[in-house]
């Protein structure tokens, strides 16, 4: 095990294979389930590897098919995996920022007050942000169910908790067998959900500079300006996308007021970048909206976050090296700032490695699957790459070996681009030659 640990990045899926495989212990246990005798391996197997990554994605009714202890187990899980996922990006990336020269850890100090050697102090303010958000997303929704639908308290309780979990950690399992849509135009549920799924798929680094800096956006680092303006622009799009595609959508937003369809897009445009919740049946919706769901769902949400995808910032640097290429010009420059020619190159391989993987892995579906579509397969692949957890209602129909081709997306999409962006910069080392330039055709 020596030779595995002397590479950081390493550490990431060796920590979460370790976590999946006792999940899946505890989950095939027989108090987990509802009923007589303990789940398959390949449900226990998806389950916990779903819940670890914060994914959401199912192959059972969560609401029916597990007991109690099986929902109490979930809930342990999605937080476990959602704080090791902001712990382990947050401190790989300052540990990459100690391996860069003088100058650039002095700028990375100066847009960050996070230091290698405090990891005492980083840990601290992830769990403090962690529990600050979930606890009032679970006061609103408790309060909400308690008072409104006349639940007990301690169901109220229990219910407020649980999905205020999911929705900070992304994870989107629900004690409802038709996740959230029984709430579709409740303001007072889908709203605190929303914000949640939006900070916890901000990421740490994030949240932490705009505690600092909120009112100077001027001083706001490179990073947390893609993050922040590229996320807005992302949720403009999505909700636009919702509200004109499936506005007189009888299936869909049709029957909902003015009022209820605001809420209903707002909240599952949330849901898709990460959260995956649905309040809305997604097997009904237009092709054109399935078409965007996926684009946004491969993108993602925030960098160290709990959110899943190739990253807002990977997807808005490339723009911005597209924009440089077709104007001539010779440095990509964001806000003042030239981005360095590794961290280009960095963002094209997560890229075209997620592609090649969602690519990969809907043909992968189709192959062992009878009858199932092109758009409905990638869909469904692209929703496990990204962690995001919506379905068409496909998944529960897969044979054991096309789920477990989602189980492999699973975590390779939680633990890939983290691992690999790591290891990239990680693995930078500068030479003392240089080989003669050539230029091939391109296009």
């Amino acid at each position: 095990m020596r030779r595995p640990l002397q590479h950081p990045a390493r550490i990431v899926p060796l920590a979460f294979l370790c976590a999946i495989a006792v999940g899946t212990v505890l989950m095939m246990l027989p108090v987990t389930r509802e009923g007589p005798g303990g789940p398959s391996f390949i449900t226990a197997l998806f389950t916990a590897t779903s819940a670890i990554s914060v994914t959401g994605l199912t192959v059972v009714d969560t609401a029916t098919y597990w007991s109690d202890a099986g929902h109490v187990l979930i809930l342990v899980l999605a937080q476990l995996g959602g704080f090791g996922i902001m712990t382990m990006a947050t401190l790989l990336s300052l540990l990459v920022s100690q391996r860069l020269g003088l100058r650039s850890r002095l700028l990375a100090r100066a847009e960050s007050s996070l230091a290698l050697g405090d990891v005492r102090h980083v840990l601290g303010r992830i769990a403090l942000t962690m529990l600050i958000c979930e606890s009032v997303i679970a006061v609103f929704v408790s309060g909400r169910l308690w008072i409104h639908y006349d639940y007990p308290f301690g169901k109220a309780v229990w219910y407020g908790v649980f999905h205020a979990v999911q929705a900070f950690n992304n994870a989107g399992f629900a004690l409802y067998s038709d996740s959230m849509v029984g709430f579709v135009g409740d303001w007072w549920i889908c709203l605190p959900l929303s914000l949640g799924m939006l900070a916890g798929g901000i990421g740490f680094p994030v949240l932490f500079e705009l505690a600092r800096r909120l009112g100077r956006p001027g001083n706001w680092s490179t990073h947390t300006r893609l993050t922040v303006w590229g996320g807005l622009v992302l949720n403009v799009v999505g909700l636009l996308v919702f509200l004109t595609f499936e506005w007189t959508n009888p299936q869909t937003l049709g029957p909902l007021g003015t009022d209820e369809k605001l809420i209903a897009s707002f909240f599952q445009d949330m849901s898709t970048r990460a959260g995956g919740f649905n309040s809305l049946n997604f097997s009904a919706m237009n092709t054109e909206t399935i078409a965007v769901c996926i684009a946004l769902m491969f993108i993602g949400g925030g960098s160290a976050s709990t959110a899943g995808g190739i990253k807002i910032t990977t997807f808005f640097l490339l723009a911005f090296v597209i924009w440089a290429e077709v104007r001539g010009e010779p440095d990509v420059v964001i806000g003042r700032r030239r981005i360095a020619e590794t961290t280009q190159r960095q963002a094209i391989t997560i890229a075209l490695l997620g592609i090649a993987l969602v690519t990969g892995g809907a043909l992968l579906l189709i192959a062992l699957t009878d009858g199932v579509r092109l758009d409905t397969a990638v869909f469904e692949v692209t929703s496990a790459f990204a962690t995001v957890g919506l379905s068409t209602g496909l998944t529960p129909t897969l044979p054991e070996s096309a789920q477990s081709v989602l189980v492999v997306l699973m975590f390779i999409g939680r633990v890939g681009t983290v691992t690999v962006a790591s290891a990239i910069a990680l693995n930078a080392r500068t030479r003392l030659y240089r080989y003669p330039e050539e230029r091939p055709i391109v296009g």
